[in-house]
This record gives C-alpha cells, sequence and structure tokens, in this order.
C-alpha cells in the first residue's frame, strides 16, 4: 500500500455508484420544513439530495465503532478519543457525538478538568493570530477524527472561540434523474376504528411519497492540501488518508442501510475521479496497515497515553 502518487495533488476525488438493494424505491431525507431536499440542475434533470455532508460525516464516523465491544473496530485501536461517562458508567464519546470534541458533554461539564487540559495545551488568548498548526497537533493529540471531520471550539477561553476546522473529508449522495412514487397506508385499529386519533385510537390513514431515480452516486472528497497544511509530517498524513479510505470503504460496504425504506448496495468499484492512475487499496489492505501507521504516529509521541481520555460529565 503506497501514497506516494497522492504526494502535491490538492484533492482525492472518488464516486460510487449505488442502486436499491431490492426494488426500485427508496427514502431519501427527510427535513421538518422542507420534507425531501429535491431540486431542478440547468440541463432540467430533477435531483434529490439523498444524504447531506452532515449526515455523512456522522455515518462514516459510526462505521468506526463497535457497539458491541464498546470501543473502536479492531483496525482502529489506538487511535485518540474522548469517553464520557456519568456516575462510572459510559455515556457517550467524541466519535459518535455531532460535533465531536466540541460536545456539550465534554465541554459544558462541571468537571473541567479536560477543559482546562485543551485551555493550557492550546491557548486562551482572544487576541493574537490562532496558531493552528498547534492547534491540529492537538486535536490529533486527543481525537485524530476531528482532522478529517472538523470542529468548531465556539468557547471564548479557547483562543477566543475562533478555533475552526473544516472537514478535510466531506462526501454526499445524490440521486439524478427523479419521479415520485407515492404510496400509502392506514394505522389499523381492530378494536375501536372511530376512536379518538389524537389520543391515538381508530384508523388513521396517510400518504409517503418516496422515489425512483436513473442513478445514485456517493461522492466522497479528500482534501490532501488540508492535511499537508497541518504540518504534522508524513507519517500522520499517511495515518489520516489510510483512515479516511478506511472509513469510506466500511461505509461502502457496511453502512449502506440509511433508513428502513433506503437500503443501498454499491455498484461495481469505487472510482477514482482525480487523480488518476491512482487506485484505492482494498480494505482488507488497510485493515492490516493502519495498526502500524497508528503505532509511527504514536511512536513519535504525537498521540494520547493512553489514546482514550476519558472525562466525567456531571
Amino acid at each position: 500500500m503506497s501514497f506516494e502518487e497522492l504526494r502535491g495533488e490538492p484533492r482525492l476525488l472518488m464516486e460510487a455508484n449505488l442502486k436499491p438493494l431490492q426494488g426500485t424505491r427508496f427514502q431519501p431525507t427527510g427535513f421538518p420544513d422542507l420534507g425531501a431536499a429535491t431540486y431542478t440542475i440547468s440541463d432540467g434533470t430533477e435531483m434529490c439530495l439523498l444524504e447531506s455532508a452532515q449526515s455523512m460525516a456522522n455515518r462514516l464516523e459510526v462505521v468506526c465503532w463497535d457497539d458491541t465491544a464498546k470501543d473502536v473496530v479492531e483496525p482502529l485501536r489506538g487511535i485518540p478519543y474522548i469517553l464520557v461517562k456519568q456516575d462510572g458508567e459510559v455515556l457517550t464519546n467524541s466519535l459518535l457525538e455531532s460535533h465531536r470534541i466540541n460536545s456539550p458533554y465534554i465541554l459544558e461539564s462541571s468537571d473541567r478538568t479536560f477543559f482546562e487540559k485543551l485551555k493550557q495545551e492550546i491557548g486562551g488568548g482572544v487576541k493574537g493570530a490562532v496558531d493552528f498548526k498547534l492547534v491540529a497537533s492537538v486535536l490529533l493529540k486527543y481525537d485524530a477524527n476531528t482532522l478529517l471531520h472538523g470542529v468548531f471550539l465556539a468557547k471564548k477561553d479557547l483562543a477566543g472561540g475562533r478555533i475552526k476546522v473544516p472537514r478535510s473529508l466531506s462526501a454526499f449522495i445524490e440521486a439524478r434523474g427523479i419521479s415520485v412514487a407515492p404510496s400509502g397506508g392506514v394505522k389499523f385499529d381492530q378494536v375501536d376504528p372511530q376512536g379518538d386519533t389524537a389520543k391515538g385510537f381508530g384508523h388513521v390513514p396517510f400518504s409517503r411519497d418516496e422515489y425512483t431515480a436513473e442513478s445514485i452516486t456517493a461522492f466522497f472528497n479528500l482534501d490532501l492540501a488540508q492535511l499537508r497544511g497541518y504540518g504534522l509530517g508524513q507519517e500522520v498524513q499517511y495515518f489520516l488518508t489510510a483512515m479516511a479510505l478506511f472509513k469510506i470503504l466500511k461505509f461502502l460496504r457496511d453502512g449502506l442501510r440509511l433508513r428502513t425504506a433506503c437500503d443501498l448496495e454499491m455498484e461495481g468499484d469505487l472510482v477514482v475521479k482525480k487523480p488518476e492512475g491512482f487506485k484505492v487499496p482494498e480494505l482488507s489492505a488497510l485493515e492490516y496497515e493502519l495498526p502500524g501507521l497508528i503505532s509511527d504516529v504514536a511512536g513519535k509521541g504525537l498521540l494520547a497515553d493512553p489514546p482514550v481520555t476519558e472525562v466525567n460529565y456531571e
């Protein structure tokens, strides 16, 4: 496995063709005041945003967590993250929190131990330029995933609330050439069909819109220039690149049941659009190499020791 072909390249752009696992219909993301995110592009083609960048960031992190073992999956053992406990019981962790290390369960606890540690290592100055290389090294130390999925530390005691790291790994899923597939059903009450529906009784008919599409595509963008811009060295770049590719391939293999009525599968292989000629390693190769890459970075003293930092939420 080699990333030499990526030296000097600004982006690694990849696409995967998807299709419904069964049948032809799928259920897109729904928004409270919008419904499905449908739109029309300049040539008149009807499109649908099947999965947003925000949602995909969460999904790419979920595939790294083993809920049975209550730890990261085996190939990622040793990566740093924040484990939150309450009254001695595991509550959550920075991998599963939507705002990662900026989670209120991590930074809003009355136990200020970890917050003060961050403040000491990052600096709390309101004025002066933010040293983003220093910030990147601290984020790598405590939660390396923030360097892929971004974080906004909106706390005035941490560099005046100006620490904002954009995503270096972004993704979204679009459906092209969509058509509405209307259907419906009824919540059936065999005891009292005329019951008070406001209290959950009676028959309640409902309508439902699903969609079909000419094509469904998942897009992935790894900002290689941003990874280099952290200034943390080649070992860290390779580790973050390998972890990003691991997330993508594991999501495409295990994480495509997006909703009850949106179960997809990949058609063909993950296709690299840029740079030309680069071949994404197999998932098995990444699983084999990642422990060594993590060990290399840890050996330079760049990761927390132990890698799991515990925070008590009070």
